[in-house]
């Protein structure tokens, strides 16, 4: 059976463009959104099989995860891209905070939900790997003000990247933060580098070979500071 890859938030962007180039390796590509309409759509651009679904529903992912189970019986590459609000207009001090939790609801807590759902057919996959796709304001490293719902989102992505890196590497499935870069999507703004730039950092993250790294932060194969 070929490489089975589900991509969430693949309507659009980056998501979108990670099921093209997946698709074009050969693999059985997912692409998920949260209008059934907006997958179909893509899908059929990309040569890849639409499902709705939203990673922030709990009954969603749960149904979603049935039906790659009962279509596939496994699942080699899961890509958690699906994310919202990158919202340059607020700061830390005076936040939003139901809209910072609304953020983590689906940057967050919606990929957890997807490997915790995801797991048993990640784990019948010779090959499993994660990619959570991530971002530089992440970084601890050079993290400054600004943005605060969209970064301390991915900021705890990436821990849970680390988390969930140690405890499947006995499984053999591995997990890494993936950054794209600033690329020119409805959510980056104009300026910022190609699309299919941005998902080939993805995509290389996707297709790590057994003995590749997990448990990383990586932009275009080379290594970010946490």
């Amino acid at each position: 059976m070929n490489t089975v890859s589900l991509v969430t938030g693949g309507n659009r962007g980056i998501g979108r463009e990670v099921g093209r180039q997946l698709a074009g390796l050969g693999h059985a590509v997912v692409l998920t959104a949260r209008s059934a309409g907006a997958a179909q759509e893509a899908a059929a651009a990309v040569g890849a099989q639409p499902l709705r679904l939203d990673v922030a529903d709990a009954a969603s992912v749960a149904e979603a995860a049935r039906w790659v189970g009962e279509r596939y019986g496994k699942l080699d590459v899961l890509v958690n891209n699906a994310a919202i609000n990158y919202d340059t207009w607020q700061d830390a001090v005076t936040a939003d905070l139901a809209m910072v939790r609304e953020t983590a609801e689906t940057n967050l807590y919606g990929p957890w939900m997807m490997v915790q759902a995801f797991l048993p057919l990640l784990r019948a996959s010779e090959h499993g790997r994660i990619v959570n796709v991530s971002s530089a304001v992440a970084s601890l490293a050079g993290l400054g003000g600004g943005t605060p719902a969209y970064s301390a989102s991915k900021v705890a992505l990436n821990a849970l990247t680390r988390m969930l890196a140690a405890e499947l590497r006995d499984d053999g499935i591995l997990v890494n933060a993936i950054c794209p870069g600033w690329v020119a999507t409805d959510m980056g703004g104009p300026g910022g580098r190609p699309v299919a730039e941005g998902a080939a950092s993805v995509v290389w993250g996707a297709t790590l070979p057994d003995s590749g790294p997990t448990g990383g932060f990586f932009q275009d194969g080379r290594r970010l500071a946490w």
